[in-house]
């Protein structure tokens, strides 16, 4: 464990001597499951044979990680989430990163979580036992130590049986491509325009649900953040959903027994002030362009897909690695261009020029 910035930047130095572009893998682990605010825990870190984790929770200073990822090649898995958490952290993200799982996928694998490809390409099964654990704990126990250094111990070496395969079936560049694209979609992502109380499922609700659904998000996140727990500890999203229903409805809802008095209180407070809530300031519903679904769109929609599975099945990957059928059905409706939709591999599979 790494656990000063001096290890950290003298271990570095080892990691890069001799090359001006280093290559790593990298995973992370964050405490969603287990606090309101989710930090960053731990960084596991593979290079040149050797795999260790870093303690960001006792690190004063981590600069010496961002400017050496700055140069670095990255091997990730899944990359999204620890993409998402190294930007929260640096402000930025490494020069390039490499995703596992998108080669995986380019290569046909239809089970492609770590463990998945692990056990396919060096027969080894990982343990699962700790894939909830609370890793803003310390110490770290030997279960936990073993499962987080397991997630960068075997991608490198696996990195190098995608990248060969992927070059064989002539498949680099749409690897590289997708890779890039995916790295700039977590840079372009903007998550403080997010209006995060419009969750799942709240597109069926009218404008008096809406309302009622916007204050309980409100008073489960106050919940959430006094007791220092993920929110959905308090109630998941499914539950929002059915008490602003019953309550747009003017009918009661009954509370879980665990609930204490002044839980009770609080959001009998809650769904009274949104009771009472002029028409005028009930959100909006969102208003997109209505599609017109006569018989020529779903023609031109299963022409796409027709072609799409076809093309799919002589390269044996999933349709919707080429394109999702929302996409086609935007594409079908004159509403985007392939280029805005679509990479340059997958319009050359479909025939798909602007």
């Amino acid at each position: 464990m790494i656990d000063s910035t001096e290890r950290l930047v003298h271990h570095l130095e080892q990691a890069g001597r001799g090359s001006d572009s280093p290559v790593c893998a990298i995973d992370t682990e964050a405490d969603s499951l287990h606090r309101y605010r989710e930090s960053l825990c731990l960084i596991q870190f593979s290079a040149k044979g050797e795999s260790v984790l870093i303690d960001p929770l006792v690190i004063e200073d981590l600069s010496p990680l961002g400017s050496y990822l700055s140069e670095a090649t990255v091997w990730m898995h899944g990359a999204d989430y620890d993409m998402t958490m190294f930007k929260r952290q640096f402000g930025d993200l490494p020069k390039v990163v490499y995703d596992t799982q998108i080669g995986a996928r380019l290569l046909g694998a239809r089970r492609f979580g770590l463990g998945d490809l692990v056990s396919l390409y060096f027969g080894v099964e990982l343990s699962k036992s700790s894939q909830k654990a609370d890793w803003g704990k310390r110490p770290l126990s030997p279960k936990m130590i073993e499962y987080a250094l397991n997630d960068v111990h075997y991608l490198l070496e696996m990195g190098d049986l995608i990248v060969t395969k992927l070059k064989d079936l002539g498949r680099y560049e749409w690897f590289l491509e997708s890779c890039t694209a995916a790295r700039r979609r977590v840079l372009d992502r903007d998550d403080s325009k997010e209006e995060t109380w419009r969750i799942q499922g709240s597109g069926k609700l009218d404008r008096r649900g809406l309302a009622f659904l916007k204050e309980l998000w409100t008073w489960r996140d106050s919940e959430a953040r006094s007791w220092d727990r993920p929110s959905f500890m308090v109630v998941p999203n499914r539950q929002l959903l059915e008490w602003s229903v019953d309550l747009a409805a003017g009918r009661q809802v009954s509370l879980p027994h665990h609930f204490r008095p002044d839980r009770v209180k609080r959001f009998r407070a809650t769904a009274s002030a949104a009771e009472t809530m002029p028409e005028s300031d009930w959100p909006e519903r969102p208003s997109g362009k209505r599609r017109k679904r006569d018989r020529d769109f779903e023609r031109r929609v299963e022409s796409m897909i027709k072609t799409r599975e076809k093309v799919a099945g002589e390269l044996d990957i999933e349709g919707s690695l080429i394109a999702p059928r929302a996409v086609l059905e935007s594409l079908a409706a004159g509403e985007t261009m392939p280029s805005e939709v679509l990479l340059k591999w997958q319009r050359d599979c479909l025939a798909l020029n602007d």
